[in-house]
């Protein structure tokens, strides 16, 4: 009988116990002086459909010795459907303790802060859930209209106070307690930070800007853009490829050999000319296509076979006039005795 009593007894603890290992109730880490106040910033767009905010915070590590900021940064959630209960930072039994975040069907309590941008203290006003679609409120949250059409407004989760205490409890900090519908939340079955969200962290870490000993409290006051932003922005080099090319497209259009034209373009002006001097037939090689219309003028005028190269050399390069100076140094009058006038 009485083992059938412990029995009982220990089935009443641990169906009591279930419950708070969902609960937002682990401290990763323990610090003896309070965060700085929560850094402004511009929220950048929301760059895809479905993401969620995540506001930025302050993290700590205890190697560096110090306190450094995480960015705010848009994210994309495990399933549809769960919001995100941000971090904060609890004072209790004489030091601060950090509370990580978690993904959840419903937002749980982080600690009263006002992050902004939808996190006023309580719950999240920047959006919701339609079915597998997510509805973002406009009027608290920024995001791409070119991408992002299924938007709302409502403004009676606008907060207009400049709270930026950035933990609960202790002197200084924020009063707020659990609601009851937080209380429930933090009872649910909760996801862990993604692996997207674990990787910003770390950047931010190994930036030595975020720490409070490089900026005194005070990181960049504005948000990063985004991986999918900066995707997007990687790709515009790509787009000026054609600008550079432009000038050899109006060639190409202007004559037919534009690989013929190239080549002399990127050899110096002395081995332009030397093709013209030595090897009168390799200037003949780009009038092949159109032989009875440039033999006729050849043996008419024989003199006249410059000429159209002239025309022709301000098309490819500049005007003939800058090319004076390179004349002189291979006058035209040694090509005057050339076989072709006595022919």
């Amino acid at each position: 009988m009485k083992k059938i009593i412990k029995i009982f007894i220990l089935l009443c603890v641990a169906y009591f116990a279930i419950p708070q290992t969902y609960a937002q109730v682990s401290v990763s880490v323990t610090v003896g002086t309070p965060p700085p106040a929560l850094r402004v910033y511009v929220q950048p767009e929301c760059p895809v459909d479905g993401y969620i905010w995540q506001p930025g915070y302050w993290a700590y590590d205890n190697d560096e010795g110090g306190y450094y900021w995480v960015p705010g940064v848009w994210v994309a959630p495990p399933n549809p459907g769960l919001y995100w209960t941000p971090a904060y930072w609890g004072y209790t039994g004489g030091v601060y303790g950090f509370y990580s975040g978690y993904w959840g069907p419903h937002v749980g309590f982080y600690g009263g802060i006002n992050y902004g941008y939808g996190y006023g203290g309580h719950g999240y006003g920047g959006g919701r859930w339609d079915g597998d679609r997510f509805r973002y409120n406009t009027a608290v949250v920024r995001v791409n209209r070119t991408v992002i059409h299924n938007t709302y407004v409502d403004r009676t989760v606008v907060r207009n106070t400049r709270d930026h205490r950035s933990f609960n409890g202790g002197r200084g900090g924020v009063t707020a307690r659990p609601r009851p519908q937080e209380r429930a939340a933090m009872r649910e079955r909760h996801i862990q930070p993604t692996s997207n969200q674990v990787s910003h962290q770390e950047a931010a870490h190994k930036d030595r800007n975020s720490f409070v000993k490089a900026n005194r409290g005070r990181p960049a006051a504005s948000a990063p853009a985004n991986r999918a932003g900066a995707r997007s922005s990687a790709a515009r080099p790509n787009g000026t490829h054609p600008n550079r090319n432009q000038p050899q497209q109006q060639r190409a259009s202007q004559q037919r050999a534009p690989q013929q034209q190239r080549a002399p373009q990127q050899r110096a002006p002395q081995q332009q000319r030397a093709p013209q001097q030595r090897a009168p037939q390799q200037q003949r090689a780009p009038q092949q296509r159109a032989p009875q219309q440039q033999r006729a003028p050849q043996q008419r005028a024989p003199q006249q076979q410059r000429a159209p190269q002239q025309q022709r050399a301000p098309q490819q390069r500049a005007p003939q006039q800058q090319r004076a100076p390179q004349q002189q140094r291979a006058p035209q009058p040694h090509n005057a005795p050339r076989p072709e006038h006595h022919r």
